[in-house]
């Protein structure tokens, strides 16, 4: 079946609700542990098939913003997800409430009774409202990203495509490029700037709502940081500040001598090299067809994955009008499929799609056993590793891809996951001071974006860019709207990643076996729990970081980077 032929039906809620209702009092009144269980494994079936339309209706949104039809099931959603919310709030109250309590977690693993307390903890029928209103802003931002048509040179760009003239090896012509594609976001501020304030004040009013003294608990709780605190992550933060930053400060002066700039500016960071970064060679056909090949000689287990994915047209990567910007993979729960959505823009983040993003769906694969909806994947830091570390397992098969320039693209590979790091947890920081101070103005956001830039980014020079200069950069970073905190879970994943990095080439053979075994273990576990099943090191504990950094030092050093 083609994911063309998936069907897409509008489910009745009032149906859903009063069938749930009837199969909670049953379950509530069942006279045995195991009736329990097979009234949780029906609901567990009506949970999927919900899951599957609104997964379904949220990719083909995606795929095509101007679809009249999935425009209005998207609003939809954003109206209805929180009464769906509802009934699985209840179905939560009522599994803890089992007078066979301790027997289900003895049948059901211990961390889906953690997730449905943080999920407990994250909902309230009270705060509804507050729900509907952050999806239909969060809708509108990204129609506002979708919407851009940028002139630039006599042709007409959206974002992704723009984005991808900003590597250009001309200079000149990737200054205009980037100053093309800010005046985007100059234009409008005030727009990113109110819908931002918006979402900021609907979340801490939900979280005083509940009790909480701003949002952060509240958005630790909807991101299920199941086994670690702000406490832990800002002690993580520190880590990256010490051990990363004068790491990248050096890389960045090494790509300064490279470009043979006196100064490197905000439109030169992209570009590696004077003659440009390694770009993928062939059509997208070809790119495609290479990356079954690869997959078919990392492993069995990858070459089945990749046939799946293809056979079933599960991948999505062109960018076009229309189409929302940037890349993600999903899960749609009844046919058991794992989706690839992205925008090939002709750089090498092409290929990283077909590592990374296939990293999250080759997880998703191997987690079919699982057939509960909040444990087939793992919390957001954790399904990172599986993709990040994917990366590199991918790294011998890079000549498929770049031909004589893979070496080109291993060692900006491996630079960008070291000088990512500072950026990430700074995004991370920012969201922490935001959401401590609900009422700073937009100017003041700036600000303290602009600050922090300076502390983890202070090779940073926008001179000639005004929005940039005030601290606008943030404006770029979807995240940081659509989905709060979630951005540390990046940087997690990828400290775990670079100790994969550091076992491959330490030619640990057991390195792709406890890949393999954490995918299957699905979210069956917590982060840390996991992170340790793997024979990793857990990220917030004191030497983790610098744990990796004299491997990844030595390797770096070792490359002749003028000579690539």
């Amino acid at each position: 079946m083609k994911f063309k032929d998936y069907e897409y039906i509008r489910p009745d809620y009032e149906n859903f609700k009063t069938d749930c209702e009837t199969k909670l009092l049953e379950f509530a009144e069942a006279d045995s542990v195991e009736t329990q269980l097979k009234v949780f494994n029906e609901i567990v079936d009506e949970r999927r098939n919900i899951s599957t339309m609104m997964t379904l209706a949220e990719v083909r949104f995606s795929l095509n913003t101007e679809d009249s039809f999935y425009v209005q099931e998207k609003e939809y959603w954003d109206l209805q997800r929180p009464l769906y919310e509802e009934i699985t709030d209840g179905f939560y109250q009522t599994i803890m409430q089992s007078k066979w309590l301790e027997q289900l977690k003895k049948e059901i693993p211990e961390v889906f009774f953690m997730q449905l307390e943080c999920a407990m903890k994250s909902f309230d029928s009270k705060i509804i409202p507050e729900l509907q209103e952050e999806n239909k802003l969060t809708s509108e931002h990204a129609r506002l990203i979708a919407s851009a048509q940028i002139e630039f040179e006599g042709e007409i760009y959206n974002l992704p495509q723009l984005n991808a003239l900003t590597t250009s090896a001309d200079r000149e012509y990737r200054h205009r490029a980037y100053d093309a594609r800010i005046s985007f976001f100059e234009q409008h501020e005030s727009e990113f700037d109110e819908i931002y304030d918006k979402l900021v004040k609907v979340r801490d009013k939900m979280a005083k709502k509940m009790g909480y003294e701003n949002y952060v608990p509240l958005g630790y709780y909807r991101m299920y940081r199941l086994d670690y605190d702000e406490k832990m992550v800002a002690n993580y933060r520190q880590q990256i500040l010490s051990d990363i930053v004068p790491i990248a400060n050096s890389l960045y002066q090494r790509q300064l001598k490279r470009l043979g700039y006196e100064t490197l500016r905000y439109y030169d960071e992209k570009v590696e090299f004077v003659d440009g970064n390694a770009t993928p060679q062939g059509s997208y056909e070809e790119i495609v067809s290479n990356g079954q090949k690869m997959y078919h000689e990392l492993s069995s287990e990858t070459a089945e994955f990749i046939d799946f994915m293809i056979e079933r047209d599960l991948l999505d990567l062109v960018a076009r009008k229309g189409k929302e910007a940037g890349g993600y993979c999903t899960y749609i729960d009844a046919y058991d499929s794992p989706f690839i959505f992205s925008n090939f823009n002709g750089t090498s983040g092409d290929i990283d799609v077909l590592t990374h993003e296939a990293g999250h769906a080759f997880q998703c694969y191997q987690s079919r056993w699982i057939k509960i909806p909040e444990l087939n994947s793992p919390t957001m830091e954790s399904c990172e590793i599986h993709s990040m570390s994917m990366e590199f397992f991918a790294h011998p098969w890079m000549e498929l891809f770049f031909k004589d320039m893979a070496d080109k693209y291993r060692f900006s590979h491996v630079v960008g996951t070291i000088t990512f790091l500072p950026y990430g947890v700074l995004v991370d920081h920012f969201q922490h001071e935001v959401y401590h101070q609900p009422d700073m103005s937009p100017a003041q956001r700036k600000e303290t974006w602009r600050k922090l830039e300076k502390q983890y980014l202070p090779h940073k020079n926008y001179e000639g860019s005004s929005l940039l200069e005030k601290g606008g950069w943030w404006f770029q970073q979807s995240h940081i709207f659509e989905a709060p905190f979630y951005y540390i879970d990046y940087t997690l994943a990828q400290v775990c990643a670079l100790q994969f990095f550091k076992r491959i080439h330490e030619k640990d053979e057991t390195a792709w076996k406890d890949y393999l075994h954490l995918c299957k273990l699905g979210g069956t576990k917590t982060f840390t729990e996991l992170v340790k099943e793997a024979h990793l090191i857990v990220p917030f504990e004191d030497g983790c970081v610098s744990s990796i950094t004299k491997t990844i030092s030595v390797w770096l050093d070792s490359i002749d980077d003028t000579k690539l």
